[in-house]
């Protein structure tokens, strides 16, 4: 068995038990009891979780021994209410159901290291808390304290927003077009970072009344003001298409209240 920071390589990704082997001193008066302490700890980020907004699960391990654990194994349960996008752990591998991921470690953990895994998911926007997650810990080493070889955490899921988009034309010129947006808040929460992205493909952004709008290779992006539940934000902006006509679509969206109806965030409009 190699000395020093164990660490196992498979892939891009890999997962790294890293740290300096010490040495567990038994009590005085105290016989010194054989086998690896294996402990894991489960956390979520963030701790209130939000429908159709992501979730990070991380799960810790550590052995202080005093011997050294025999290929370890590791197995997380997500609730249902997350889809699993990525582990950033090449060992790690689909379990017994979509969510539960196995990470069976191809070599021995030795005392005083630890490591850990980092699963990325997405909350279902109908998803209801709390959300129940656990992780479990074996390996083939007696161990002396199986108390904290599970963890498991419960993860409350907010009520979010409801914002809904929608398109309307306001006046033609030419290739002068006036469009305007309306976005309402029908969920309970208020929403103070909401922002409207518009695709126009090559129509090229004039003005916009209602809100911070700036335009961006290939989009404008507008900054709108607070919306309160059951309220809506109206706005009006001003394109030249390249042609006599303008096909735009608008997505609405917050980084930080979830959204348990995503079908109306977006809107397409045609104008001719």
């Amino acid at each position: 068995m190699a000395h020093g920071a164990a660490r196992v390589v498979v892939g891009i990704v890999s997962l790294a038990l890293v740290g300096v082997p010490g040495v567990v001193l038994a009590e005085p008066g105290k016989r010194d009891v054989s086998g690896a302490d294996l402990s894991v700890r489960l956390e979520t980020s963030p701790r209130i979780a939000q429908p159709g907004q992501p979730l990070l699960y991380r799960a810790e391990v550590h052995n202080t021994g005093p011997e050294d654990a025999v290929l370890p194994l590791l197995t997380i349960n997500l609730p249902a209410g997350v889809e699993i996008l990525r582990v950033d752990v090449a060992e790690c591998r689909p379990g017994a159901t979509a969510s539960e991921v196995v990470c069976a470690s191809q070599q021995d953990v030795m005392a005083g290291t630890s490591g850990g895994v980092t699963i990325s998911g997405l909350v279902r926007p109908g998803a209801r808390g709390p959300l129940e997650a656990t992780a479990t810990l074996s390996s083939e080493i007696v161990d002396a304290n199986e108390v904290n070889n599970s963890d498991h955490t419960l993860t409350p899921v907010d009520e979010g927003a409801d914002l809904a988009v929608r398109l309307s034309r306001r006046a033609r010129a030419g290739r002068l077009f006036m469009m305007g947006a309306v976005v309402r808040n029908r969920g309970p929460r208020v929403v103070r970072d909401a922002a409207l992205f518009f695709h126009t493909k090559r129509a090229r952004f004039l003005s916009a009344k209602g809100a911070r709008c700036r335009s961006y290779p290939g989009l404008v992006g507008c900054k709108l003001r607070a919306v309160r539940s059951g309220k809506r934000v109206s706005l009006r902006l001003a394109f030249r298409a390249p042609r006599r006509a303008l096909r735009a679509k608008a997505t609405v969206y917050s980084t930080h209240v979830g959204d348990r109806r995503p079908a109306n965030n977006m809107a397409r409009i045609n104008l001719r």
